[in-house]
């Protein structure tokens, strides 16, 4: 159903910001693939909370057990099964907008879909959530390290502030996670601001997969570029996708905005490495347009649950901007799309 993603390589997950754990099961995994728990921290440390002064301070450690699946420090072929335990909920942070909606949050869609909701911040359609989708992404970039194909993202907007230079080196090296070290400081400096004010910007973040082989994607509506806009923007915070030159190529003439080819191979990636809902064997290039974050501490007209008009202030922690966080999210929906692609083009051609 809605909390399954993928057909042959496919990531069922489960929990609430604030319930006991979250977690995955993920079936469809060749055998023989190395894996360790250390493999899936080292991703789930990079979107945990309370990285910097940034990001929201809720503490977790968000340390991921395998439950499943491995033996050995290699896939079984068996449903791998990973479960993360919630350690620094706060329940009583939310007690005052039990009732409310927040405006720009799920909070009124899912009363009005299933008429009763967790309200402990946002329950399953909390941000939170996406850690599950980083551990399974992280088991996806194992599957696809032997092909050679590599996810990388950045963050190159926040607010006003665009990242000009791409020092792709240098993204890890920053809070905010851009590729621009000037770029960065400012950035940076506007969410501390931010934070302070209670108020929260958006932005841009750029995801990118190297070494992505030729012939991925499944005409007509399984296209590679369907599933990957579906992919990214089911993640919560996601308004807008764009692939290659995306928006831009409306603006452009055709002998301008195609690829043109020689004997070497493509001359140019306007397309973003699909052509046709099939992958090129280019770079495929992506950029998620992120919205501000939807709990603020400035005061918000909304209504609560008896239609009665309210001022709405959400206390709690919270991040300012989700940009730095959504880079692994980013990362691990492209790697879970591509691995998914990747077994599902075994299955219709034979391989060498």
């Amino acid at each position: 159903m809605s909390s399954t993603f993928g057909r042959i390589f496919r990531v069922t997950t489960f929990g609430e910001s604030h319930g006991a754990a979250l977690g995955g099961v993920l079936e469809g995994c060749p055998s023989g693939v190395p894996l360790t728990r250390e493999q899936l921290q080292l991703d789930l440390d990079r979107r945990r909370p309370g990285q910097s002064a940034v990001t929201t301070q809720r503490q977790e450690g968000d340390q991921v057990e395998i439950l499943s699946g491995v033996f050995e420090g290699l896939t079984t072929g068996t449903p791998i099964g990973f479960m993360v335990r919630n350690q620094d909920a706060q329940a009583k942070d939310y007690e005052k907008i039990r009732e409310v909606f927040r405006p720009g949050h799920a909070d009124y869609t899912y009363f009005v879909k299933y008429g009763h909701r967790d309200h402990r911040g946002g329950g399953r359609s909390s941000g939170r959530e996406t850690l599950c989708r980083v551990a399974a992404g992280a088991i996806a970039k194992q599957v696809l390290a032997p092909l050679g194909t590599t996810v990388h993202a950045c963050t190159t907007r926040i607010g006003p502030i665009e990242a000009l230079k791409r020092d792709y080196e240098i993204a890890e090296t920053n809070v905010v996670r851009a590729p621009d070290a000037e770029a960065a400081v400012a950035m940076a400096e506007l969410l501390v601001r931010l934070r302070e004010e209670g108020d929260s910007v958006g932005g841009i973040v750029e995801v990118i997969a190297r070494g992505v082989p030729s012939g991925l994607g499944d005409p007509v509506f399984d296209k590679l570029d369907a599933v990957l806009a579906m992919a990214m923007m089911s993640i919560g915070t996601i308004k807008a996708v764009e692939i290659g030159d995306g928006f831009a190529a409306s603006r452009m003439k055709g002998s301008e905005a195609h690829d043109a080819m020689d004997a070497s191979g493509f001359l140019s990636n306007h397309s973003g490495g699909i052509l046709g809902g099939i992958s090129t064997g280019q770079d495929i290039v992506m950029r998620l347009a992120i919205k501000p974050t939807s709990s603020l501490r400035v005061p918000q007209q909304s209504i609560n649950t008896r239609g009665e008009q309210v001022t709405v202030v959400t206390e709690g922690r919270h991040d300012p901007c989700v940009c730095p966080r959504v880079v692994p999210v980013a990362e691990a929906m492209m790697a879970l799309t591509l691995a998914d692609a990747w077994l599902t083009q075994k299955t219709v051609r034979a391989l060498g």
